[in-house]
């Protein structure tokens, strides 16, 4: 059977954030801090926030994304609220704060929007500013709307994820990598779940494998069957949440649909023989970004070999 670990480690290398497009976004980070505590310096006279990176960048999880632009989220904890938190002025309010602090900052208008305020840097990158107060040493988030001041727990989230990677190993980043690249080049068929919830599904339903093709697709067939048995999946830093509830019923119908056609492609992929009509089947599900299957070379069969695990369900019988 086709072995396709190689072309799916290449095709990681291609999908992960290079070091010189991190230090990019760091760049932009540390200079949309200092905007923020000049603010706060000069114009408010106000203690500074503190910041907290938080989010994909914070796991090592962020994929090239085929639009080009990057996302990097940096919590912005303010440290001049009220010591009573009925006392704290409304979401509105501090968002209109840290837009001031950062209006003029690139060409691009910030954005207020429902739960952050974003800086764009001529649509190759943006800083995403949620905006959070402590109290009783729990963070709540200033959101825009009913919601107002609630709880909320990024770091915990970071955390409980490096966890999971120290426990489960590298192999688990990269399978969350491969399936966020899946979803961003299925987008143009309909919006799917976000990075998040994918995140948290590939971890629940994760599968180790000494390939990384096998325990793709094996995963994929986990998490396939999960969302057919039942769409809730608690959010692993807050039980009381179900993350199912993020996710619209129109969203939720395109994500099964997308599923089982990559349930059908992996199944297949893992049974073909031929290293090139395997690298096709992949192509079909991750776009051109995949190996250029035409310059493979058919690799000569052991007569002995250890088979990877095969999809015990396909979409069909799922």
């Amino acid at each position: 059977m086709a072995n396709c670990n190689d072309l799916f480690q290449d095709f990681y290398n291609k999908i992960k954030l290079s070091s010189s497009k991190k230090d990019s976004l760091k760049d932009a980070r540390d200079a949309v801090r200092d905007k923020i505590k000049k603010y706060f310096n000069d114009t408010m006279e106000e203690k500074n926030p503190d910041f907290r990176i938080q989010g994909s960048y914070a796991m090592a999880t962020i994929v090239n994304p085929l639009n080009g632009e990057f996302d990097i989220d940096d919590g912005v904890y303010l440290q001049n609220l009220d010591s009573d938190k009925s006392n704290w002025p409304t979401p509105e309010t501090v968002h209109n704060w840290i837009y001031k602090a950062v209006e003029g900052h690139t060409d691009e208008k910030p954005k207020d929007k429902r739960t952050c305020i974003r800086v764009t840097y001529s649509g190759a990158y943006h800083v995403d500013l949620p905006i959070y107060g402590t109290y009783n040493d729990k963070s709540y988030l200033a959101e825009k709307g009913d919601l107002g001041w609630h709880p909320s727990d990024p770091e915990a989230i970071t955390e409980w994820f490096k966890s999971e990677i120290k426990n489960k190993g590298e192999q688990l980043k990269r399978i969350v990598c491969y399936i966020k690249a899946w979803a961003d080049h299925k987008s143009g068929l309909g919006k799917l779940p976000s990075g998040f919830v994918l995140t948290v599904l590939v971890d629940y339903c994760y599968e180790m494998s000494e390939r990384d093709d096998s325990a793709f697709a094996e995963t994929i067939r986990n998490i396939y069957n999960r969302i057919i048995m039942s769409p809730i999946i608690l959010n692993p830093a807050d039980s009381g949440e179900d993350l199912g509830n993020r996710i619209t019923e129109d969203q939720m119908k395109n994500f099964k649909e997308r599923l089982s056609t990559l349930l059908e492609n992996a199944s297949a992929a893992l049974k073909e023989e031929s290293k090139v009509s395997a690298c096709k089947l992949w192509k079909k599900e991750f776009g051109d970004r995949f190996s250029k299957c035409e310059d493979l070379k058919e690799e000569a069969t052991p007569l002995k070999t250890a088979s990877p695990a095969i999809l015990k369900n396909d979409a069909r019988s799922a």
